[in-house]
């Protein structure tokens, strides 16, 4: 039986298996080694303190979620595709190493975030072609 997510090694172990996961994804592996030239080391470490202040309030993330994944659409565009695979493959990590109501609740968590990010970028697309026209 598998347990729920109950702390901070929980959720490293979660974001570590969910990147090796997501970085095998051609366009993803683009996305984040290429385009953006992330650190995966260091961005793993902020988003274990973002999963931790998420679903344990504890205060540690302090960036703007939304403004950095607008960044990333003004480097390489992000479409539906990419926020539907992100949402499938966080959701088998997640069901693959977890059970119980505080992984469900991460689960519900990254659905939402997927939806607002999506939301923000197809308003900007929205008012890009409204300025173009």
């Amino acid at each position: 039986m598998k347990s729920d997510i109950q702390d901070r090694s929980d959720i490293r172990k979660l974001v570590t298996a969910f990147y090796e996961r997501l970085l095998k994804e051609e366009d993803f592996r683009h996305i984040f080694l290429e385009v953006m030239q992330v650190d995966i080391l260091a961005h793993i470490d902020r988003l274990m303190d973002f999963w931790e202040s998420t679903l344990f309030q504890a205060g540690k993330y302090k960036g703007d979620t939304v403004e950095a994944h607008l960044e990333v659409h003004h480097q390489h565009r992000l479409n539906a595709g990419h926020f539907s695979k992100w949402l499938e493959i966080f959701n088998e990590t997640v069901n693959d190493l977890f059970e119980g109501r505080i992984a469900t609740q991460a689960k519900q968590k990254a659905s939402a975030l997927a939806t607002i990010i999506r939301l923000k970028i197809d308003k900007l697309e929205q008012r890009r072609l409204e300025i173009n026209n």
